[in-house]
Formats: C-alpha cells, structure tokens, sequence
C-alpha cells in the first residue's frame, strides 16, 4: 500500500468552542470582502470564544477557481501550511483582478496558462506553490471540500455555518457586529 507524503492542514483560525466555517470562492469578489473581514471577526469575539473554518468552494463560472483552490490547498501542504494558504488567499484577495476574467469570459487572463497564475501567486504571496501543485493526489483534498459542501447544501459563496447550520441571513456585507450578534444570537 502506498502512502500519502503529505498533508493539508486545516484552515482553522482561532479555538473557541462556537464553530464558524465560511465557504468562499477565492476570486468571488464576496467572498474578498468576507475573507478581508474574518480576521477582525476573530479579534473581535475572541479566539477563545469562536474558531472560524475557511471551506474552499469552487465555482466554474471563475474560470480560475480549480486552479486557484488547489493553489491554496497545495499551500496547506507546506511547513507552516494553514498560514501559508492564508498568503495565498490574501493574495488573490489583494489583486483580485490578476486572477479574474473580466465579466467572467474577457481580458487579459483569456491569455495566461496555468504556469503564469502560479507564478503570479508564488511572487504575490512569497510561497513556493510549484512542485506543492503538482503532487499527484492532492485531488483528494480538493474533493473532500467539495463533498463537504455539497452534503452542506453550500451552492453560492459566500456562505456561512454556525456550529453547523447554514446561516443565510449572513452576508459579506454585513458589519462586524451583525456578524457578532448573529453568532451571540445563534447560541
């Protein structure tokens, strides 16, 4: 039997018992505004009191999306791995654009390959995504987050779960006290 070399670390922010777990497509520009947020969400509740999960939700209308999450997945796989895929994500968070079609189908990316969003990503984020990309069955992590939020109902990001339900009535754009009380509110 062969054995796997690797493993993706969780991306798990925080250690309280309430449980948080937001499905985000890395370029949706929701999802940006959701992921820019949880950080302060964190601060602001406490890492004691709440642990917020980062579920990766790929979504083939952002062409790069598979490409994108199995960055971020790969990342996971490196010493330090959970904050390694959080550079990766806050890159692409930080020039969305340089990921993205324009309305979905235009623009310059039209022209990239693979290899030039890894290398963008690997010079935006600092991390050595190259040969973490081409392990042969990291597909199993990136199925696994698809399984996750399919058995979920998760169909759209972002979407938000509390100690795990989903919660549709949070929304990127709501302020860091909506999201507090809505957490308080749910207990």
């Amino acid at each position: 039997m062969v054995t796997t070399a690797w493993h993706a670390a969780e991306l798990t922010w925080g250690h309280g018992p309430r449980r948080l777990d937001v499905f985000l497509e890395p370029t949706c520009p929701f999802s940006v505004k959701t992921f820019n947020k949880l950080w302060v969400l964190l601060e602001h509740v406490g890492p004691d009191r709440l642990s917020i999960t980062i579920r990766l939700q790929s979504q083939p209308w952002h062409l790069f999306s598979g490409l994108i999450v199995r960055c971020i997945l790969a990342a996971s796989t490196l010493p330090e791995g959970r904050e390694q895929a959080r550079r990766v994500m806050a890159a692409v968070a930080a020039r969305r654009e340089a990921f993205e079609f324009e309305h979905h189908c235009d623009g310059p990316n039209r022209d990239a390959t693979p290899n030039d969003i890894i290398a963008r990503l690997e010079h935006l984020s600092g991390v050595p995504l190259r040969a973490a990309f081409s392990t042969p069955d990291l597909d199993r992590a990136i199925k696994w987050q698809c399984r996750y939020a399919r058995q979920n109902g998760i169909h759209t990001t972002p979407t938000f779960m509390i100690d795990g339900l989903v919660t549709p009535g949070m929304s990127s754009g709501d302020s860091i006290e909506a999201w507090a009380d809505t957490l308080a509110s749910q207990a």
